[in-house]
């Protein structure tokens, strides 16, 4: 069943809630990447576009008290808004009550406003409530009353079912109004769903990080769909363990070696390990370091992939026609265990007439390092939400869209 989109309704005159992603880094009142906020535009730009009221919901960070809410505020993120559209964006400095209606009823058609923090709703006078995180219904019900359609075009949040989201979602059908997909949700659907129900093979998934544990629902979901999965990062120790190689000082997670043996059982030749690993006697980018082939010594640790393995994992993709890639082959932050990544990184943007998507910070920042983002398929905008339907698991926030009659 195809989800209903932002392009299928009528906007002209109506009030139009948005769920956006806007959970950028800011510092000292700036914005940092406006990568979430460029993604957005699409969106924001057809409502304006067709006559609409484009009314901004998003939450940035975490609220834990009432000392984070003045630095966790949307303000800059509007003022980079303003920039990017070349219009002016009415920032409400709160998200409920007197002020926020009177704005929104003073709208002209075609305008921008972006209310605050939805995760101010999280305290109230000093009390965590999470009534935003927690899918408070009234929260959610008191929203949707605010405008005449919603759309949903924040994936980086649709794994969470949260009242800027699926309350507002719940409220509008019930009430019999449209809830659709904006144009980046579409968009994220399109390539991460195509891309594990219905790949052009070969298949090949990347994935990294630091922990076997987080990624293992992807592999297991994986090992029916890729041809082949290369595996990278931290967590390839836990795998090195299972094989009985040496770890040496390395990151390991004993209690699921277990479950890696059964993964490398069952996987077989689809499971592609480093053969060699850049390792260094401290967790420091001043480390004295070596590459070592198989066995990690006593007193080293591994924290990147080694020219060896980047060879091989280059011939494991060279005919691959689908790509996934989620999370980095080292230690990314330090720049003497950086090139494992970048080198992948800088390999998919040689690759012709394959689809390739992107996901995870430190993948993400690698491919905008190299500047080869513009010749990659696809950079998910989620993180969590894209791990997660890499699983292969139902989002709230995808699962709330109306479907088409």
């Amino acid at each position: 069943m195809s989800k209903l989109i932002i392009d299928d309704l009528d906007l002209k005159d109506k009030k139009v809630l948005m769920r956006v992603d806007f959970n950028v880094p800011i510092k000292d009142g700036v914005v940092g990447d406006d990568n979430r906020i460029v993604a957005a535009l699409p969106s924001i730009e057809y409502v304006i576009d067709h006559g609409g009221k484009a009314i901004l919901f998003s939450h940035l960070g975490r609220i834990k008290s009432e000392d984070d809410k003045p630095g966790l505020s949307l303000r800059p993120v509007a003022e980079k808004l303003s920039k990017l559209l070349g219009k002016p964006v009415t920032f409400v400095p709160v998200n409920e009550g007197p002020q926020l209606e009177e704005a929104i009823d003073n709208m002209q058609d075609g305008q921008v406003l972006l209310a605050e923090n939805t995760r101010y709703q999280d305290v109230i006078n000093g009390e965590q409530v999470k009534r935003e995180s927690g899918n408070d219904p009234k929260l959610g019900e008191y929203w949707a009353s605010l405008g005449d359609v919603f759309v949903n075009d924040a994936f980086g949040t649709a794994h969470r079912s949260h009242a800027s989201n699926v309350g507002i979602a719940t409220a509008m059908e019930k009430e019999g109004k449209p809830v659709a997909a904006g144009f980046l949700l579409e968009k994220e659907i399109q390539f991460l769903g195509n891309a594990v129900d219905n790949p052009k093979h070969p298949f090949v998934a990347i994935l990294g990080g630091a922990k076997v544990s987080d990624k293992i629902g992807v592999i297991d979901h994986l090992l029916d769909k890729a041809d082949k999965i290369i595996i990278g990062g931290g967590m390839t120790y836990t795998f090195y363990a299972a094989k009985g190689i040496g770890i040496g000082n390395s990151l390991v997670e004993k209690d699921k070696i277990d479950v890696a043996k059964e993964i490398l059982k069952k996987g077989g030749d689809k499971i592609v390990l480093p053969v060699d690993s850049v390792c260094a006697d401290q967790f420091s980018n001043d480390a004295k370091t070596q590459v070592v082939d198989g066995s990690i010594p006593d007193g080293m640790m591994a924290l990147d992939i080694g020219p060896k393995s980047i060879q091989l994992f280059e011939d494991v993709l060279k005919d691959a026609k689908t790509v996934v890639w989620n999370g980095p082959m080292g230690v990314f932050e330090m720049p003497k265990f950086a090139e494992g990544t970048l080198a992948i990184g800088r390999y998919l943007g040689t690759l012709k007439d394959a689809t390739t998507i992107v996901g995870g910070g430190d993948s993400t920042a690698a491919v905008k390092e190299l500047g080869v983002a513009d010749k990659l398929t696809h950079i998910s905008t989620g993180g969590g939400a894209s791990l997660e339907y890499l699983e292969g698991k139902t989002l709230p926030g995808i699962a709330c869209v109306s479907n088409k009659d």
